[in-house]
């Protein structure tokens, strides 16, 4: 099972250099993927842990993907209503092809009120403008030439597509996943759960003629206890997942340090 670990784009921790050396420090270490969360507009009261400071994450990741080599490049999730559709799809076609397609895309439909409202976005219409844009993204990376909008124009770059993770509970997220989606990305689900949601996910692709992905699971793991993450990383790949994200607080580089090395230990 893959690993993977966010880096905190938001708060004191997301300046260029700690970025930058977090990300250097994930692929030493070995961990296969870096992600970044996605907030726009947080109002004060909801601003604890960040103080509203948040890094745009296809901006961060484009920065970060020139600040190393290897390590794969994750947004979870990208929330896709509250960016216009084409302009999405052309960043995430332009990080993936500067990255050396290392890019993967978590979408989301978003939840929180008062980013909608500062948006000027109707969040009751979150789900339909989600599918709009992943229904966007799919056609353009099929096709050179793609209509829009009554217009045709082509689509280039238009390097491989980046795996497409759909974020959310079920069933919702299940049946965007089966009609959109290259795989599940669920938030905080205990293994117990997970193999269930799956079983119901691959009922929904093969409703829709199409074959399941695998599972990303965020969530954190108790790293002062390393037998009890391995037993827990162990419960998640035998229910189904193939990767698992690590995400949690940390003070600054050598905290984060710090972690990727209780992490690391994992596999040994």
């Amino acid at each position: 099972m893959h690993i993977g670990v966010t880096l905190r784009n938001m708060g004191e921790q997301s300046t260029p250099a700690t970025l930058a050396r977090c990300a250097a420090l994930a692929e030493a270490t070995g961990v296969e993927s870096i992600w970044v969360v996605d907030h726009i507009a947080i109002p004060p009261d909801d601003a604890e842990g960040s103080g509203g400071r948040y890094v745009d994450p296809l901006i961060a990741l484009a920065w970060l993907a020139g600040a190393t080599q290897r390590v794969r490049l994750g947004v979870g999730v990208l929330v896709l209503p509250y960016r216009p559709a084409l302009p999405t799809v052309k960043q995430i076609a332009s990080l993936q092809e500067l990255s050396g397609e290392r890019l993967i895309v978590g979408a989301g439909i978003g939840w929180m009120q008062p980013e909608f409202r500062a948006l000027g976005v109707p969040r009751s219409q979150r789900g339909a403008l989600s599918d709009a844009t992943l229904n966007l993204l799919n056609r353009c990376f099929a096709n050179d030439e793609v209509e829009h909008n009554g217009q045709r124009f082509l689509f280039r770059p238009r390097p491989a597509k980046p795996p497409v993770l759909i974020g959310g509970g079920p069933p919702h997220a299940l049946r965007r996943a089966a009609r959109y989606g290259d795989g599940w990305l669920p938030m905080g689900l205990r293994p117990d759960k997970l193999a269930k949601h799956l079983a119901t996910y691959a009922g929904f692709c093969a409703e829709a003629g199409r074959q399941p992905g695998a599972a990303t699971v965020m969530g954190g793991l108790p790293l002062n206890d390393p037998g009890q993450a391995r037993d827990t990383l162990a419960a998640y790949e035998a229910a189904g997942a193939n990767r698992f994200v690590h995400g949690g607080r940390y003070a600054d580089a050598d905290d984060f340090a710090r972690r990727l090395d209780a992490l690391a230990g994992l596999s040994g």
